[in-house]
């Protein structure tokens, strides 16, 4: 090798200084291999000598080899030297504190480094994943909003299995559907829509609403007290998941922790929801501001961020049309506009991304786009299934189909909008008067809350939702009231109409103003939006002090708007105690009927049965079926010859007669009359008599 080809070697290699200031070789099999950096040695490659003074150091391979080979040696004895001072403290040797003349002196500057990180075993690392799950916000937001429930439906929760909310008659209903659901799919799941009531008819399960989606719930227990106590449970659970899927859903869209609170506090406990206390249909509708939170986070959307590609999670999207699919079976009351909403929601944001993805690119993802194929399969599946034996009941019996003039019986007048139901604390006792000149006031009131009114209207001028968000908002707000008005608002020709005339199953809603769960969302939403932006705002006028934190007023004024929502929110439902269930409901046989027979009487036979769920007559829903009118209606004469004989034609086997009730009915003094009828046997079992044909 020549001098000149050696300094240009130089040159190269101090050209390429290495990140720890020692110096890059481009040979890395001779001195930058020998000695490590940091552990002295002759190793500098030339970095201060061939780049400093730009001297040739001619050198042979033999001689790098050999200071290679020197280099080796004494770590080598270094090496043995740290080895056996080690041995000697191991063996407790006087040496050992002295060390050897070879020892490197410790680092004192080691002791002002960090920690390492130590390594955790399996338990621990399990204990810090409870935790952080038990500190998450939305652990926290669950637990606030079951602890909430608890609270704001009391006292629901003080007799559960001797009480019902508002009244035992749809309460009964509902508590029978979630026992029947859970026994048929233990039993004999392909009988599910043929219920042992309104004997003889098929397909009774499809009468009304059947919360299949409360079904798991259905498999523990046996019996009515059960029942009452699982209806309890569930009424409670419901309004807790209201709360807190509005509450994700508001966060989702950008809103902070109080406006969700606001959000969600006012979704679940409006005024107008405490006169629907006795349909737990209508108060399940959680999963609907979930399932929308859940698809917005899975496609990394939100209203005050707009889309965000790099937050996209395909999971999230799969799960939300999953709980789409469960709100759907809780029943169509309100689960048929809301699968119109996603449906035309679906729509709307398709034509827009296409729309938009000409001047900018958007990515979509290969995972998020079969996540939505396959939810969206899924939720149309379950859709349909659902919809089959409503569709059978409609051809069976064509006096369930709803009509105009039905819609308009149930419409409200705008006034309704501002009147609250007799159950609420507050309001109810000073809207009496206002209630009294409503036509059927029960599915008339609607006011959501004036203070939610309030904070909506201040949303409109302040919020941290942009002004094009804030006027879909309003916009929302006014077609969803419009639309809760049925035939009131200009005939609905406009609105309700075109609805019940065109869209498929539409004509089997006959309450409008349920329609104002979507108005009380969106008012939830605007008032986020400005609760939202009047907390950032304190949170400004607190960095302004010194020290930077908000005084005690003003952390107080951050939580007054939820205090006021809550307010209103108080209930004065009425607790009334079940009926008790007559002792022959445990041992008489079906096909049977129970007398007196109507649709409220029938509720609570409903939920006795639950003991057995022997095939009755008696049955209570939206709307009587022929075959039963006609039951009623021939049984007046009862234990006549001709009454038996019908009885006998159609199967029923037993007749039990509940004599407490008989007064005021049609069928009163029935026990006065003597039993003339060959092969009739009449026995007294309890309360009750048994007629045994």
């Amino acid at each position: 090798m020549t001098t000149e080809q050696s300094g240009t070697t130089g040159r190269r290699s101090g050209a390429d200084p290495r990140p720890d200031g020692t110096g890059a070789q481009n040979r890395p099999d001779e001195t930058a291999e020998a000695t490590p950096p940091g552990e002295g040695g002759t190793a500098e490659g030339g970095s201060g000598k061939a780049g400093g003074s730009g001297k040739a150091e001619a050198t042979d391979t033999a001689s790098a080899r050999t200071g290679a080979s020197t280099a080796d040696e004494a770590a080598g004895k270094k090496a043995e030297a740290r080895d056996e001072s080690a041995g000697k403290k191991a063996e407790g040797g006087d040496e050992s504190a002295t060390g050897t003349a070879d020892d490197e002196p410790a680092d004192p500057w080691s002791a002002f480094g960090p920690a390492p990180e130590p390594v955790l075993g399996r338990a621990r690392r399990a204990v810090r994943a409870v935790g952080r799950f038990l500190v998450h916000e939305w652990t926290l937001a669950a637990v606030a909003a079951l602890a909430l429930a608890a609270a704001m439906t009391w006292p629901t929760l003080r007799y559960p299995r001797h009480t019902l909310p508002q009244d035992y008659w749809d309460p009964s209903l509902q508590a029978w559907q979630m026992a029947w659901s859970g026994h048929i799919l233990r039993t004999d799941p392909a009988m599910l829509w043929h219920a042992n009531t309104f004997y003889p008819e098929n397909w009774s399960f499809a009468f009304s609403d059947t919360l299949l989606g409360y079904a798991p719930a259905g498999l523990i227990g046996v019996g009515p007290e059960h029942a009452v106590l699982r209806y309890n449970i569930m009424f409670v659970l419901a309004h807790a998941l209201a709360a807190f899927g509005a509450y994700v859903l508001a966060r989702q869209l950008g809103a902070g922790r109080i406006g969700g609170a606001v959000a969600g506090a006012s979704f679940a406990y409006a005024p107008w929801l405490l006169a629907q206390a006795g349909h737990l249909h209508i108060l399940s509708n959680g999963g609907i501001p979930l399932a929308l939170a859940m698809l917005a986070r899975g496609h990394g959307w939100s209203l005050r961020y707009g889309y965000r590609p790099r937050r996209r999670h395909a999971g999230w999207a799969f799960a939300g049309w999953l709980v789409a699919a469960w709100q759907l079976s809780l029943g169509f009351g309100i689960g048929l506009p809301f699968a119109y909403m996603l449906a035309g929601t679906v729509l709307v944001a398709v034509v827009l991304w296409f729309v938009r993805r000409r001047g900018v690119r958007r990515p979509f993802g290969r995972r998020l786009f079969l996540a939505d194929v396959f939810g969206g399969l899924a939720f149309a599946a379950v859709g349909a299934a659902l919809a089959v034996p409503y569709f059978k009941v409609a051809e069976l019996h064509p006096n369930a189909e709803r009509t105009l003039g039905d819609i308009g019986l149930y419409s409200p007048p705008a006034s309704g909008f501002f009147t609250a139901p007799a159950e609420s604390r507050v309001w109810g006792g000073l809207h009496e008067g206002a209630r009294a000149v409503l036509p059927w006031h029960p599915e008339m009131t609607l006011l959501p809350g004036f203070a939610l009114y309030a904070l909506a209207a201040g949303g409109l001028f302040f919020s941290v939702w942009r002004v094009r968000h804030r006027i879909f908002l309003l916009a929302g707000v006014l077609v969803t009231m419009a639309l809760a008005m049925g035939t009131r608002f200009f005939g609905g020709r406009f609105t309700y109409v075109p609805l019940f005339d065109y869209l498929p199953g539409w004509s089997g809603l006959r309450t409008p103003g349920r329609m104002m769960l979507w108005t009380t969302l969106l008012l939830g939403l605007l008032a986020a939006g400005a609760v939202t932006a009047f907390c950032m705002r304190v949170r400004e006028l607190a960095a302004e002090r010194v020290p930077p934190w908000p005084g005690p007023w003003l952390r107080l004024a951050t939580l007054l708007p939820l205090a006021l929502v809550l307010v209103e929110g108080l209930n004065a439902t009425p607790q009334p105690v079940v009926p008790r269930q007559p002792a022959a409901m445990r041992t008489v046989d079906g096909p049977m009927l129970v007398l007196p027979s109507s649709q409220n009487l029938d509720q609570p036979v409903m939920l006795w049965s639950t003991d057995r769920f022997q095939s009755m007559v008696n049955g209570g829903s939206g709307f009587t079926p022929r075959s039963q009118a006609q039951i009623r209606e021939a049984t007046v004469s009862f234990p006549d010859y001709a009454s038996v004989d019908y009885l006998r034609q159609i199967g029923v086997k037993n007749v039990v007669v509940l004599r407490d009730e008989l007064e005021g009915t049609p069928w009163e003094g029935m026990l006065d009359r003597p039993v003339d009828t060959p092969g009739v046997t009449r026995e007294q079992v309890g309360e009750a008599v048994v007629f045994r044909l």
